[in-house]
């Protein structure tokens, strides 16, 4: 399977911002790519940098709605998967930091919604976000089975976990990570450690650029079962990465042949 981490930059112009992507998507279909994944946030500016007003509440949008029924036809078209992260106005009226996972027929098989929400500067997300009551779902595509960790739920072993339980092969984190945020390695070792832990891919795909605050920094980068670094994107670039993964290694894993054969389930809701 070929894989596509769109790293793009996004301005005030969201239409631009939607128009460079659904070009990214074509080109990445025209490589070769079966599933295209972007950005946190990414047709927007990355809202949470400053504390939630009823004004930036506004900009939320249902799912379905106008960004994922453009991107529906172009999978459809295209005969891609592709995963998105928006900022959705839910049925409820709550607002959702989400993920919907578009199939290569069009149609929306899900919606993964953050559910650890965090609060500290330029992180306001807690006046933004709702906690997501989706759970930890894994979509069931022709190219092979998906989980969604969007961005903090990727510091969360349970919610990692969980995916690998569910029988994910690969998982895709739209992230807003910027330069200089975490100490040198952390960065990659923590999604090296998930998928070695767990037996999946990892797909780590990273907003780019400066904004108000924040100076975004890329640095996507793709992990195999066995904890290596397979592919990974420049430091403040936008460029589309590409990588091919060979899902075979998934039930080859040490977390698929040993570790998940032997845990203990029954021991760890009292530890924990």
């Amino acid at each position: 399977m070929k894989i596509a981490l769109v790293q793009q930059h996004a301005s005030e112009d969201q239409e631009s911002n939607l128009s460079r992507g659904i070009a990214a998507v074509r080109a990445a279909a025209a490589n070769g790519a079966q599933v295209i994944a972007f950005a946190e946030l990414a047709f927007s500016r990355f809202y949470p940098q400053v504390p939630a007003t009823l004004d930036s509440l506004s900009h939320a949008e249902p799912i379905p709605g106008p960004t994922t029924d453009e991107f529906c036809s172009l999978a459809a078209e295209l005969g891609v998967i592709i995963v998105l992260n928006v900022f959705e106005r839910g049925k409820d009226n709550q607002t959702y930091d989400s993920s919907p996972v578009i199939d290569a027929d069009g149609t929306i098989l899900g919606i993964t919604r953050m559910i650890h929400i965090t609060e500290y500067e330029y992180f306001h997300e807690q006046g933004y976000y709702a906690p997501g009551d989706t759970g930890a779902p894994v979509y069931e595509t022709k190219f092979g089975n998906i989980g969604v960790a969007i961005c903090y739920d990727r510091h969360y072993p349970e919610y990692m976990r969980a995916l690998a339980v569910k029988g994910a092969d690969i998982v895709f984190i739209p992230q807003a990570g910027s330069v200089g945020e975490w100490p040198e390695g952390l960065y990659e070792a923590e999604m090296r450690v998930h998928a070695f832990h767990n037996g999946y891919f990892t797909a780590l795909c990273n907003r780019v650029g400066q904004e108000e605050n924040l100076d975004f920094a890329g640095e996507s980068f793709v992990c195999a079962p066995n904890g290596e670094v397979l592919a990974r994107a420049g430091t403040g670039t936008d460029e589309i990465l590409y990588c091919d993964v060979d899902l075979a290694e998934v039930a080859k894993s040490n977390a698929r042949t040993l570790f998940m054969r032997d845990r203990r389930p029954e021991l760890y809701q009292d530890w924990i």
